[in-house]
């Protein structure tokens, strides 16, 4: 794979390295940094001419700044006419104003998706859509993997029968029963209701978790809110065991307290997100999980212009 070049930018380095080391490449060389104003500043320090290029970049917080740099990453590999350009975005922000549910208000997912491809990416590799319908928004192949294979890998080590796979909330149901019905689980749903952005208010549980071993598995844990409030319940109704899989670890504001609070006897994400040494700390029963494999392979496999269908596993 001598024509192929792996690049990070500052996001989520800690991913980007063991992507490369899946692949037993190196980092592409860049001189990345910052104007006294901010702005960024970028320079590659090798070759990409006639490449196969792949810029690493969670748009993760701050996401302003890191969706800027990796739309600069990609202009300045257009203009350093590298045959092909990949952005690869294991997480990928704005992404929940997906549609205009009412009156006056954006779609941001949209606009991020314009942007990114207005950028010069040729092709888009991502993990876990907040809404697969995100994939059509791009005018370039989108490659929507599920963490999945990463997760099943984990839950084959812990000792979970009886085991109920619980739904946060409906619109996560078609997903919880994939999982269902791959470990041979019963599924409940709890209905919960939004009354803000970042406030709800369960309601009532659909199902029965009395003396079950409850999984709860969602595509982000952001303030925890909702993760606190089904713990609450699920504990409240009987359940044995509590684990909370989530593939991105988002955990803004009060989320640590929260689910500090919510007394999880396993608590999983993945590392799409980096997770601060404070958080890790402060949660004992946080495991993080590598999606470096998953995406590893799936860029091999681009690159070779092999299928990928069978990693997305849905």
């Amino acid at each position: 794979m001598t024509d192929l070049r792996i690049f990070s930018g500052r996001s989520n380095p800690a991913l980007a390295e063991r992507i490369a080391a899946y692949l037993g490449l190196p980092l592409g060389r860049v001189q990345l940094d910052n104007f006294p104003d901010g702005e960024v500043s970028l320079k590659l320090l090798e070759d990409v001419r006639g490449r196969d290029t792949y810029v690493i970049q969670s748009t993760c917080p701050p996401v302003n700044d890191n969706l800027m740099e990796l739309l600069i990453f990609i202009d300045c590999l257009k203009r350093a006419s590298a045959e092909r350009i990949t952005a690869v975005i294991p997480y990928f922000g704005y992404a929940r104003q997906d549609r205009k549910d009412e009156g006056r208000v954006p779609i941001t997912a949209k606009l991020a998706a314009n942007i990114i491809t207005k950028a010069g990416a040729d092709r888009v590799l991502t993990v876990e859509l907040h809404a697969a319908q995100i994939q059509g928004f791009f005018d370039i192949p989108v490659d929507n993997l599920s963490a999945q294979p990463v997760f099943s890998a984990y839950f084959e080590s812990l000792n979970l029968e009886p085991l109920t796979l619980v739904s946060p909330d409906v619109g996560n149901a078609k997903q919880a029963r994939v999982y269902a019905d791959k470990m041979g689980a019963s599924l409940a749903i709890i209905d919960k209701r939004r009354t803000s952005g970042s406030e709800t208010t369960t309601m009532a549980i659909i199902g029965n978790v009395e003396d079950q071993n409850v999984l709860m598995i969602d595509d982000m844990i952001a303030t925890a809110g909702t993760v606190l409030q089904a713990c609450r319940l699920v504990r409240k109704h009987g359940a044995r065991r509590v684990i909370v899989a989530a593939t991105h670890g988002v955990l803004c504001g009060p989320a640590p307290e929260r689910l500090a609070e919510a007394k999880i006897d396993h608590l999983a994400v993945t590392d799409t997100i980096p997770v601060p040494r404070a958080v890790q700390d402060r949660l004992s029963s946080l495991n993080i999980l590598t999606v470096s494999e998953l995406l590893g392979e799936a860029i091999r496999r681009i690159h070779r212009h092999e299928s990928v269908s069978n990693l997305f596993m849905k």
